[in-house]
């Protein structure tokens, strides 16, 4: 398969540093990713439009091609009943952070879509991409009017086929072994667990378009597998949340260390989105209780996550982390894109 497009930006290593919001992706971790031969996404979601223009100032700084990824609008509102259920039950966790839900308003926002819009159409960089949901077709052919390269999560074949009709250039295929946010179109059902190469294989025979595969790849063999089945690359995320270059909280960076034998669950129990994350006490408590609904779970618990981190505690915080989080080391980005890209 041909990296076309994004040959054009002079990535010659089929290796790409996925989009990793809420901290973990830094300017540092995009820029080293593109001197890595590579490309690298700034996290634009959770951002003011002026916090993601002064990212954009720094890395383009270092004279490096690079990728912006935000939230599309997707919103699943949330039963009013439902979601005061909810504070009532996390209210003990929240309370032992500092932190009072029982006051909580419902914040149903769009995370600055339009002003990250426009400073992207007035202010255009290499390649935008979308994920949670699809822009309207007149975005991205704005966008691309503007010379951008869009690329578009899905993480099925009919996803895919409305990606194409929508105007995407390239198609990041997310299996459910993610990390993070499942990037769903149907976030009130949980993703199907398709292995990546298959999924990457359901998608190649439904479009044409150039793929982009994630979710799990964390070995060189996963690497080349992705890429036999016919992605034109593979984008990677877990694996450089211990890099030198990633903002990953200390307890974040702690718990992927840590030898205990660890799983990761699905859960929308910190956001009401569907989210792979490592295990945890939160996790345990409400899995199995939390309504669907985001971004209102999201703004509920985020202080309480934020205290949490502050004060290094694990069992109170999102873990984000895909299938293959104990490949992530501690050492510089580019040693482990390198390392991914060895069998190729």
């Amino acid at each position: 398969m041909t990296l076309s497009p994004l040959l054009d930006l002079g990535v010659s290593t089929p290796i790409l540093a996925a989009p990793m919001a809420g901290g973990p992706t830094t300017s540092a971790l995009v820029t080293a990713a593109a001197r890595a031969g590579g490309l690298g996404f700034l996290a634009g979601g959770y951002r003011t439009a002026d916090a993601l223009a002064e990212q954009i100032v720094q890395v383009r700084a270092d004279g490096v091609a690079f990728g912006v990824n935000l939230f599309a609008p997707n919103p699943v509102p949330i039963d009013r009943d439902a979601f005061r259920r909810y504070a009532r039950t996390i209210a003990p966790d929240a309370r032992a952070h500092g932190v009072d839900v029982l006051t909580a308003g419902i914040t149903e926002d769009d995370d600055h879509w339009s002003d990250k819009i426009d400073l992207l159409l007035s202010d255009p960089v290499p390649v935008v991409s979308f994920t949670f949901g699809m822009p309207e077709a007149a975005v991205i052919a704005a966008l691309k009017a503007a010379g951008t390269v869009v690329v578009q999560t899905v993480t099925s074949a009919a996803e895919a086929r409305q990606a194409e009709e929508a105007g995407a250039d390239l198609l990041a295929v997310q299996s459910s072994a993610a990390g993070g946010h499942s990037g769903t179109l149907t976030p009130q059902h949980l993703p199907a667990p398709v292995p990546l190469t298959d999924l990457v294989g359901q998608v190649r025979q439904a479009v044409p378009l150039p793929l982009v595969a994630a979710g799990g790849v964390a070995t060189p063999a996963d690497a080349t597998g992705a890429l036999r089945a016919g992605a034109a690359a593979v984008m990677v995320g877990t694996v450089l949340l211990r890099s030198d270059e990633a903002g990953t909280s200390r307890p974040h960076r702690t718990a992927l260390a840590d030898p205990a034998q660890r799983r990761t669950v699905v859960t929308r129990a910190f956001t009401g989105r569907p989210a792979r994350a490592l295990r945890n006490g939160f996790t345990d408590r409400y899995t199995d209780l939390a309504p669907a609904g985001y971004p209102a779970l999201h703004h509920l618990t985020s202080p309480m996550r934020k205290a949490a981190a502050a004060a290094g505690d694990p069992e109170a915080i999102n873990l984000w982390a895909g299938t293959g989080y104990r490949r992530a080391t501690a050492e510089p980005a580019a040693l482990i894109l390198q390392r991914l890209a060895s069998g190729l």
